[in-house]
């Protein structure tokens, strides 16, 4: 039987999603929401299946949608000042570390849907260096699944949008990445039921190598 031969991406950017990709907060996610959900009558089970992925705002206005939305971005604050607070069990995802070094020097951005305060506080938290190059909340009108955060990215970093790669963990990331026209990874369990252009369970055989007239050649373990 013949060897499978590993997958390959080549971009001229890279537009990386936080929580589920680059950072593994799943057990403050769940712990905040899990509280949001019980004050607001709501099965939590259920509320943890939408929430990863969109700003809160958003997340909110599918769980309660008959609630005027300037309720749910007060309540937001709430929730991004008590996601801010709680730093336990926030960890990287499996060679992060040494894919961040590797990049280090290729155009790449942060593109998530915490704001600047939680995005530096859980990349601290994972020990992961901060991409001087981000799109957090407070930069985008709409939260993915609308595009418009990973297009502000590719155009801040002054690439096309088909010349990058999106790395995303969610469905909503995953659909924004589709709608903005770029190629989408999918990192960890999450990401496998929608279909990415590449799928990996974590980032630690991923390699990254400098392709001829500036690419980036991404290849993926088979």
């Amino acid at each position: 039987m013949a060897a499978l031969t590993p997958a390959t991406l080549t971009a001229r950017a890279l537009l990386l999603d936080m929580d589920g990709t680059l950072v593994n907060s799943d057990a403050v996610v769940e712990r905040c929401w899990r509280r949001w959900a019980v004050r607001h009558g709501l099965d939590p089970a259920e509320a943890l299946k939408v929430v990863h992925g969109r700003q809160g705002y958003a997340t909110m206005a599918v769980l309660l949608p008959d609630r005027p939305m300037e309720e749910n971005h007060a309540d937001n604050r709430v929730m991004l000042a008590e996601e801010t607070a709680d730093l336990d069990g926030v960890v990287p995802v499996p060679g992060a570390s040494a894919f961040m070094a590797a990049i280090a020097d290729l155009p790449h951005a942060l593109v998530t849907s915490a704001d600047e305060a939680l995005a530096r506080a859980r990349m601290g938290a994972a020990e992961l260096r901060m991409p001087e190059t981000r799109v957090t909340a407070e930069c985008v009108g709409a939260s993915k699944p609308d595009p418009e955060g990973f297009l502000k990215g590719a155009a801040e970093l002054g690439f096309d949008p088909a010349d990058c790669v999106v790395f995303e963990d969610s469905e909503a990331g995953i659909l924004a990445g589709r709608a903005a026209g770029m190629r989408v990874v999918g990192v960890g369990p999450r990401a496998a039921a929608f279909a990415p252009d590449v799928h990996v369970m974590d980032l630690t055989a991923l390699q990254v190598n400098p392709g001829p007239d500036a690419t980036i050649r991404l290849t993926f373990p088979s």
